[in-house]
Order: C-alpha cells, then structure tokens, then sequence
C-alpha cells in the first residue's frame, strides 16, 4: 500500500527491498520524517551487507528522523559524527518543502535518484542528484545541496547500487509510488547486494 505522512500529506510515497540473503536483515533502509512545513525523506546504504551494514543504516536512520527539519548539509554533518562507530554508510537525503514548493537534496556516495517531471514536456523533464565520493562516518566530500521547484505530480526515485544502472530509463510512472519500486526492482536488481527503491510523489501545492 503507498503511504503518505499523517495529516497534512506533503508526498506519497512507497518503497520495495530485498536482502541479499533470505532471512537476512538489509542494510539499505529509507527514511520518511515529516517535520513543520515539509518532509525529509533518505535512503540509506550501509557498507557491505548483513547486521553490521543494518547496524550503520539504523544509526543515520535515528539521527535523520530525529533532526528532520535542518539543512542538509548540517544534518548530513550530524548523521557523520553519529556514525563514526560504525563501518559507515552511503546515502541520499532529499527534503521536500511544501512552504517553498521546493526539493532540496544532497548525496555521498552511490545511492542514485532521479527527480521526474509531470510535465513531461518541461525541459529538461527530469533531474539527477549530484552524488559526490565518501562515506558519512568515514570521509565527506564537500557538503552542498541543491534545489529544485517542485509541482504536484513531480516523482522523486532513490535507488541503492543493488539496483542496476539504467534503471531510470523506461520507467512506468502511471502506477502508485509502491508500484513503481516493485516494478524497479524486479526488473532492476542486481542479486549481488542488498537492494532498495524508494519513491515519493509531491502533492501539495501552496497559494
């Protein structure tokens, strides 16, 4: 079923997964944390894969749900510290902001995402997330988000490198936002790493 945040839906949003082994728990997770104005939404790689790697992802998970309405770059800073005791994590953050009709997003390291229009005739009719080298607990690179405006309809895509390369092309975006992970990664996934899709919608549009 796709999920939206309680009470004042800014995006709706769904997400599909696998682990590499059966029964294992994943060490990619996604993060969904609203906050006054807007919602904060991750996804979340830890390194490697097995408890220790779910251990790494938890960690951020916590600090990125507990500190949702902060700029990027502060609480990708935050996450790095929190994170130091563990084998570390790649990930990317995306806030939408309902006040502002607006996405701000940041990545370090491999989680891939790809903003796409509804407007299918806007130029360009989609967006990729700049993602820069390093590992939150281990070495950032230089910290700095970007921004987008956003219309009701615009769908957001983050992806762990479980998910093959390309998976953004011929994508079926008609469907819910659950939909569309599982078809992603059915067709997308590697069976090499964990894997993870998230997706989000923006809904409201502002006066």
């Amino acid at each position: 079923m796709t999920r939206s945040p309680p009470e004042r839906p800014v995006i709706e949003w769904g997400v599909a997964g696998v682990a590499l082994q059966p029964g294992d728990e994943s060490g990619d997770l996604h993060v969904v944390a609203p906050f006054h104005g807007g919602v904060l939404t991750a996804v979340i790689d830890g390194l490697g894969h097995g408890p220790e790697a779910a251990a790494a992802s938890r960690a951020i998970a916590e600090i990125l749900t507990a500190h949702a309405g902060e700029p990027l770059p502060a609480l990708v800073l935050r996450c790095h510290e929190g994170a130091r005791k563990t084998r570390g994590a790649v990930l990317s953050v995306a806030s939408f902001d309902e006040r502002e009709s607006s996405l701000a997003w940041l990545g370090v390291g491999n989680v891939e995402g790809v903003l796409f229009r509804a407007d299918r005739t806007a130029s360009p009719n989609r967006e990729a997330i700049l993602i820069r080298g390093g590992v939150v607990g281990y070495q950032l690179p230089t910290l700095r988000a970007a921004a987008h405006r956003v219309s009701p309809g615009d769908t957001l895509v983050l992806a762990t490198d479980g998910i093959r390369s390309g998976f953004t092309e011929n994508v079926d975006l008609s469907g819910d936002p659950e939909e569309i992970a599982r078809s992603i990664l059915a067709r997308h996934a590697r069976g090499s790493d964990d894997a993870l899709v998230f997706v989000a919608r923006y809904l409201r549009q502002m006066p």
